[in-house]
C-alpha cells in the first residue's frame, strides 16, 4: 500500500496546532518543549473498554477516535490526541470512580509491577492519521493502609488514571519506572516531537523556548 506522502510546511506558514484533551497536564507537558496549543478542543469519547480488549489497543483506539472527532471541526490543522491506560497484566484501571473504587485501585497496585501505556494519535492537515502507543512501566512500594488512606485523603486520586499522580504525591509511592516519565504523566514528549516532526510540524521553529530569530 503507498504510504500517503508528508505534507510539505514551510517555515513562513504557521499551521494551527489543535489539542484534542482538557488534561491540564498534557498542555504543561506540550509547554515543556515550547508547544502551546493554538487551540484546545477536547473529544467527547466514551472511554470504555471493548470486550476482551487489550490495553495497548485501547489506548491507541480511543487516542485515535478523538483525534478523529475533532479534526472533522478543525480541517488544514495538525489535531493531537492522547488517551493513558494503567494496566495490571490485561486488566486495566481506568479514572475511580469513587473513593472505594480508588482503594481498590491502590491496593491491586501495592508492592507490584504496573504497565501505562499512552496512545498518541496525530491527524495531518490533509487527513492522514499517524498513531502509535508508547509503554512505561512503575514499580509501586508495599502501601499500608495509612499510606492509602492519606492517599485517599488529599484527593489526587480523582480524575486519574490508575488511582493516582505520578507527577504529585504519587511519586511517594514509586520505587522505580522503566520507560518515559512524560508518558506515565500523560503525553511522551519524545515521541509526540518526533511525529509532528515527522510530518512537517517544526517543533523547532514554533517553541517559545528558542531565542527569537534562531
Amino acid at each position: 500500500m503507498t504510504r500517503p506522502a508528508t505534507p510539505v510546511v514551510s517555515a513562513q506558514t504557521r499551521p494551527l496546532l489543535v489539542l484534542a484533551s482538557a488534561s491540564p497536564r498534557r498542555k504543561e507537558l506540550l509547554s515543556q518543549i515550547g508547544l502551546e496549543p493554538d487551540i484546545i478542543d477536547p473529544a467527547d469519547i466514551p472511554e470504555i473498554p471493548m470486550q476482551a480488549e487489550k490495553p495497548r489497543h485501547f489506548a491507541g483506539r480511543l487516542a485515535v477516535e478523538k483525534a478523529a472527532a475533532v479534526a472533522e471541526q478543525h480541517k488544514n490543522a495538525f489535531v493531537l490526541a492522547a488517551d493513558t491506560v494503567v494496566a495490571v497484566g490485561q486488566r486495566i484501571l481506568g479514572k475511580a470512580s469513587s473513593e472505594t473504587e480508588a482503594r481498590r485501585f491502590l491496593s491491586l497496585l501495592s508492592g507490584r509491577k504496573h504497565a501505562v501505556f499512552t496512545g498518541i494519535a496525530l491527524v495531518l492537515p490533509n487527513g492522514t492519521v499517524r498513531q502509535k502507543t508508547v509503554k512505561s512501566t512503575v514499580i509501586f512500594k508495599p502501601l499500608d493502609e495509612h499510606d492509602i488512606q492519606s492517599y485517599l485523603n488529599s484527593g489526587e486520586w480523582q480524575g486519574k488514571a490508575g488511582a493516582y499522580a505520578i507527577q504529585g504525591l504519587g511519586s511517594i509511592f514509586t520505587a522505580k519506572i522503566q520507560g518515559s516519565y512524560s508518558n506515565i504523566v500523560g503525553l511522551p514528549l519524545h515521541e509526540v516531537a518526533m511525529m509532528l516532526a515527522g510530518n512537517g510540524f517544526n517543533v523547532w521553529h514554533h517553541s517559545s523556548l528558542m531565542p527569537k530569530g534562531a
